[in-house]
């Protein structure tokens, strides 16, 4: 197959949506990227553990990325952090679901983004607001809890 005829691939989400992607913005996933050039016969390229509202979001961002040229344009990449600024305007169930995407397709850059969201979400919060903000149940007793903040003191200050 000539490098005209392949510069879409296909690619199938875990709920079975359709997706015709430029190779190159294709290729922003490592995973992907293997998956081309182990297979070259043009086949659907299954995702299995992202589904079709997420793969959407990924290829948004995998698209923006390729579209915005790599240099040492300050204003262009000002403008590529102000993008991503607005890209991660989401929410929390969204967030962690990009967050898996990115690590199950090896996307580094949306990976960093996503991560770089969640420990700015925390910064500067309390163990007690951090539960809150994510619904996480608290199953150490008074006492366990006491005894990990006497240990880690220095996290506490």
């Amino acid at each position: 197959m000539s490098t005209e005829e392949r510069r879409i691939v296909v690619l199938r989400s875990s709920d079975e949506e359709i997706f015709e992607v430029d190779i190159d913005v294709a290729s922003e996933s490592q995973t992907i990227k293997h998956s081309i050039e182990d297979d070259d016969s043009g086949r659907v390229i299954p995702v299995p553990n992202v589904d079709g509202h997420t793969l959407a979001k990924v290829i948004e961002y995998c698209k923006k990325h390729v579209e915005t040229p790599r240099s040492d344009d300050r204003d262009a990449q000002d403008a590529l952090r102000a993008w991503d600024t607005e890209y991660m305007k989401i929410d929390q169930n969204t967030l962690f679901e990009l967050i898996l995407a990115a690590n199950y397709l090896n996307i580094k850059g949306l990976l960093d983004l996503t991560c770089q969201t969640v420990a700015d979400m925390i910064k500067g919060k309390s163990p007690e607001e951090i539960r809150a903000m994510f619904n996480i149940k608290n199953d150490f007793t008074p006492q366990e809890e006491e005894d990990i903040r006497k240990e880690n003191q220095w996290a506490f200050e």
